[in-house]
């Protein structure tokens, strides 16, 4: 559970996400591991909203030539 983050693709850590959401919802967990679960889903959260705000701005790069064939530009 201590993976880098840099690592997971968006549905590794949306799987990952679900996962630690379940648990907690169970209350099944010690309140130290519940914790520790707590944190790492909050990482997880920030990470994937990052992720799908990179894709949403690579998808409004795509813009459309003069021809009428599309392009991308560049994201930084």
């Amino acid at each position: 559970m201590t993976k880098d983050l840099s690592s997971l693709s968006f549905e590794d850590a949306l799987n990952e996400l679900e996962k630690i959401v379940h648990n907690l919802e169970t209350g099944q967990q010690k309140l130290e591991e519940a914790i520790i679960s707590y944190e790492r889903g909050a990482l997880l959260q920030r990470y994937c909203e990052k992720k799908l705000n990179e894709a949403e701005a690579r998808v409004k790069m795509i813009v459309k030539k003069d021809d009428q064939s599309l392009d991308t530009e560049t994201f930084e």
